[in-house]
């Protein structure tokens, strides 16, 4: 562990800022979390591999002052296989948006989990394409007003947790940006887990999303990070069990990852034992 005071110009490259997000966008405060829980671990920046596609989320490779990969659209976490089958020493951390992650790279995410690879996947679900011009995504949910939806979405949207639990990851959580240190502490267990962790925080976009659906400014969209969700198993659910719950949902420490078991394989076949 780290106790030397945290300073955010020591992870990042400097000369990219200021960043190009939109005023009030949430994810700077992700990019915050996730720097202070790097901090706080310790972990040497030449120990860390960023991954990360296309859209507003995925602009965080660019900034941060690790060996990163800014790759296409929807296969962040390929290339972030790749890369840990290369270098399975390496911590793997891969910033994704709705569509890199569930939409044209749903297919990636659900054989990643199912693999139980050691790989940090962080979903920011802001509930829309941002960088693209405000489109309706997998995570906007129904009667949602978007730029392609004008008179509100009819799809469902994905629970990012159930997801996950369902194809096999070995560690799976939620927070929002309202709640960043909360926020850091879960991206400090899942880069620490050995396995395919995802970490879903909900984040704002006051540009597209908060405008189109009247929810406010980026304060407002933020606090109502806070009123509309609680921890797991809290009492306000008694009350209003249509909160969204927040914590770590799945945390299994047994299940094999996919690297080690993937030595095993080379080990057994050097020998000759078919």
């Amino acid at each position: 562990m780290n106790d030397t005071p945290f300073d955010f110009k020591n992870y990042v490259r400097a000369r990219f800022f200021p960043h190009m997000w939109c005023p009030g966008c949430g994810h700077g405060i992700v990019l915050g979390s996730l720097l202070r829980a790097i901090h706080e671990l310790g972990l040497s920046k030449n120990e860390i591999v960023m991954t990360s596609g296309i859209g507003c989320s995925s602009r965080i490779s660019g900034y941060v002052d690790f060996h990163s990969l800014h790759t296409i659209h929807g296969r962040a976490l390929t290339f972030a296989t790749g890369v840990k089958l290369s270098r399975p020493h390496l911590k793997a951390i891969v910033p994704m948006g709705d569509g890199d992650a569930l939409a044209i790279g749903g297919n990636h995410f659900i054989h990643a989990a199912r693999r139980n690879i050691d790989i940090t996947a962080i979903v920011m679900n802001n509930r829309i394409y941002g960088m693209t011009g405000g489109q309706f995504s997998p995570l906007s949910g129904t009667g949602k007003k978007a730029t392609t939806a004008p008179y509100s979405t009819i799809d469902n949207n994905f629970d990012i947790v159930d997801l996950a639990k369902s194809a096999g990851a070995s560690f799976v959580a939620r927070s929002t940006v309202f709640h960043a240190t909360e926020a850091k502490n879960i991206l400090k267990k899942a880069i620490q887990h050995k396995g395919f962790s995802v970490v879903e925080i909900q984040t704002q976009c006051p540009t597209y999303y908060g405008r189109k659906n009247k929810e406010g400014d980026a304060a407002q969209m933020m606090e109502g990070y806070n009123t509309n969700t609680t921890r797991i198993g809290s009492k306000k659910l008694e009350k209003n069990p249509n909160l969204i719950q927040r914590g770590i949902f799945v945390e299994d420490t047994d299940k094999p990852e996919y690297c080690e078991a993937y030595d095993q394989i080379i080990t057994t076949a050097m020998k000759g034992n078919a």
